[in-house]
């Protein structure tokens, strides 16, 4: 079997990178795994690499996506991202992003954390489904539906089963490298 790396990434080295490092890995950090979910939320509409290629600039506006700063934002802040030409400038997904780090915040506290909220969907451990080409990868599926109900009954927006689901393939809930990827059998050892 020829290996071929998945094809949804193309020849941008920045896209190339990030399949090639992030993309898969199972994520176990409770913030890193916020600032993923809000960043596919951003997506919505748009490409990744155009997310991908703003991250920073994200980063840097949202406070380093520091939940517990960013949940105290007002309007002030609203108003100062949205004259950040560096990122993605939507009135709706920025107050998302400050209701959904309130929403983060009380999965944290209520315990056991956010981390353990997400990975539940999948019994901890992540899905292997073994895709033959890039055709077999679904765009939602029951488990990203069960989770985006989930988080939108806990008070999240922008996170409906579409989202959910390209934000569980990042996050390596899902393994969804195809098998001729040879990232698909090094990620598969990860867990």
């Amino acid at each position: 079997m020829m290996s071929e790396r998945c094809t949804w990434c193309g020849t941008d080295p920045l896209y190339v990178a990030y399949h090639d490092t992030e993309w898969g890995v199972p994520e176990r950090d409770p913030r890193a795994l916020w600032e993923k979910l809000v960043l596919d939320g951003f997506q919505a509409g748009l490409s990744w690499i155009t997310i991908l290629r703003k991250r920073e600039a994200f980063r840097a506006a949202f406070a380093g996506f520091d939940p517990e700063t960013v949940a105290r934002w007002g309007e002030t802040e609203v108003l100062r991202c949205l004259a950040d030409p560096g990122i993605v400038r939507h009135r709706g997904k920025i107050e998302a992003t400050i209701g959904n780090a309130r929403a983060f915040l009380r999965i944290e506290e209520a315990g056991p954390g956010f981390a353990a909220y997400c990975w539940d969907t999948v019994d901890g451990a992540p899905l292997q489904p073994r895709r033959a080409t890039m055709a077999d990868v679904p765009a939602a599926t029951p488990e990203s539906e069960a989770l985006s109900k989930r988080l939108r009954k806990d008070g999240f927006r922008f996170c409906g089963p579409t989202i959910v689901y390209a934000w569980m393939q990042a996050c390596g809930l899902v393994n969804d490298h195809v098998v001729t990827c040879p990232r698909h059998a090094a990620v598969a050892t990860l867990g």
